[in-house]
């Protein structure tokens, strides 16, 4: 599998990554299977929460033996320096490893959640002490604003930026590129999610547990769907939580070639017909 880059830190990534979500619930040996074979396909990067239920264990156990080969991302969902000293702590010994090579603030969303993570006493804090103490390499966030993505990268020199890279998003709400623009002027890792997210899930969806929009499943969509993300200026990118889609998105990442503009033309015939899970605030 192909590695790229990610940003200033020199690291080299697979372009293909594994939430730590899809072996969530999972039987540890089946777990243990899944991370062993995404591993020997090329795999090195593989990024968890402590909100993706018991998915930290099953992860650190199946990571074993094998933590020195991979490049392992975590996030808090605290916003105080409190909190997220604690999560960080909790995550640490659930997963099973002294380190993080990359901590994130997780879904920056909100104005309040700016302010408190950037304010005094905030989560930015216990990462930039976390740091200096060798618990955490990097330092990240994940966003579901595009207003508020900014508003970080103009507030602190984080490494990483871990953003909804999608053509739907793109093509009908023009939701992403200037995050993505403004992370380049950074010369930030960008790394990718809701690359086969395709529209807003109804709630009468049983189908997709770990998953709260509608997934592409139609392999050659699917195909289209991550080249076209892995075909812009990111490092990497993570597929839905589903085991049953992560497969198929290591078969696509392994064969990857640039997406075209003719194959363009058509993601964007079809954005068009779309409703869109999230919406540019900018």
């Amino acid at each position: 599998m192909q590695k790229r880059i990610l940003g200033k830190t020199g690291e080299k990534l697979s372009i293909l990554g594994m939430g730590g979500i899809v072996v969530m619930n999972m039987e540890q040996r089946k777990a243990n299977s899944v991370v062993a074979d995404a591993i020997e396909r090329g795999i090195n990067y593989f990024d968890v929460a402590p909100s993706y239920g018991d998915a930290e264990i099953k992860l650190g156990n199946a990571l074993k033996e094998k933590r020195d080969r991979v490049f392992l991302a975590c996030k808090t969902d605290g916003r105080t320096k409190r909190e997220a000293e604690k999560e960080l702590i909790e995550s640490l010994k659930r997963v099973g490893t002294d380190h993080f090579d990359l901590y994130q603030l997780h879904a920056m969303t909100t104005q309040e959640d700016f302010d408190a993570a950037i304010g005094p006493n905030g989560a930015l804090e216990a990462f930039v002490k976390a740091q200096k103490e060798g618990l955490i390499r990097y330092i990240g966030f994940s966003a579901h604003s595009d207003k508020i993505a900014i508003q970080l990268m103009d507030a602190f020199d984080f490494d990483t930026i871990l953003f909804p890279v999608n053509w739907v998003l793109a093509f009908k709400a023009h939701f992403g590129p200037a995050v993505i623009e403004k992370a380049r002027s950074k010369s930030m890792g960008i790394l990718a999610i809701k690359a086969l997210a395709l529209t807003t899930k109804s709630e009468d969806d049983k189908d997709h547990p770990k998953s709260w929009y509608t997934p592409i499943e139609d392999p050659k969509l699917a195909a289209l769907s991550l080249r076209y993300t892995l075909s812009q200026p990111i490092t990497a990118a993570i597929p839905p939580g589903d085991e049953r889609l992560f497969p198929m998105a290591i078969d696509i990442a392994e064969h990857f070639t640039p997406i075209t503009e003719e194959e363009i033309k058509i993601l964007k015939e079809k954005a068009l017909r779309l409703d869109t899970i999230f919406n540019s605030t900018l």
